[in-house]
């Protein structure tokens, strides 16, 4: 299987540490994030990556170069110019060096345990029942604060550190169908633009997962990454 990692952004929101670095290179351990990244993907089968990179795309080159070094075989999108993680994308899949029906494409900031391969098997599932082209893979949607859940009477109960809230977020991690090349822009987010038109055809599937997930979009994020 490929996957493409999304990996273009300058990581503002990163800085100083991405003032000469790319976002996915940061290091936690002594080891980038794409690199992480690229162990959890060939443990579920991914024998090929494509990074969609711009932003100091040649710190990612000079680490991975062809991918010998770390089992698996490296190509690089490269945008001249920012075109969007749904252009990205969309660039990415003109790089066909060998044929898949399905591939993943994940955000260059997230790390995660979850469980590729049952994610995959319910959307071979849906899309045999249903059709569907894409999955989104969903995670619980933390509150960044302590909740205090309080009785019909006014008495606290109890207190839930930073506790799941109902609602699922969108991990960032996807399962594309070759299809979804046609509704992807050419410039812009598939998030705003493709997912909505999936959705609304119904050719767009949730999977929720509950195994570690996280994203690591703020100098905050990386700290309690470390932390825990």
């Amino acid at each position: 299987m490929k996957a493409i990692i999304l990996a273009g952004g300058k990581g503002e929101r990163l800085s100083p540490l991405t003032s000469n670095c790319p976002k996915g290179m940061i290091k936690i351990e002594g080891k980038p994030i794409l690199e992480y990244q690229i162990e959890w993907l060939k443990k579920y089968g991914v024998t090929e990556i494509i990074f969609a990179c711009g932003y100091l795309h040649e710190k990612i080159k000079e680490h991975f170069r062809d991918g010998d070094n770390f089992g698996i075989k490296v190509f690089y999108s490269v945008e001249d110019e920012p075109l969007g993680r749904g252009g990205a994308i969309k660039k990415a899949l003109s790089i066909q060096h060998s044929a898949f029906s399905s591939f993943l494409v994940m955000n260059g900031d997230v790390l995660t345990e979850m469980n590729l391969s049952l994610a995959i098997n319910a959307h071979n599932l849906e899309k045999k029942d249903k059709n569907i082209i894409a999955t989104i893979c969903l995670f619980p949607y933390k509150s960044p604060y302590g909740i205090v859940r309080v009785e019909k009477d006014g008495l606290i109960n109890n207190f839930d550190e930073k506790g799941a809230l109902p609602y699922w977020l969108n991990g960032g991690i996807y399962i594309f169908e070759a299809e979804i090349k046609k509704y992807l822009p050419d410039k812009g987010d598939h998030e705003t633009t493709t997912f909505p038109e999936l959705a609304s055809k119904k050719l767009l599937y949730g999977y929720k997962s509950i195994d570690f997930w996280r994203g690591i979009d703020t100098i905050k994020d990386l700290n309690e990454f470390l932390v825990t």
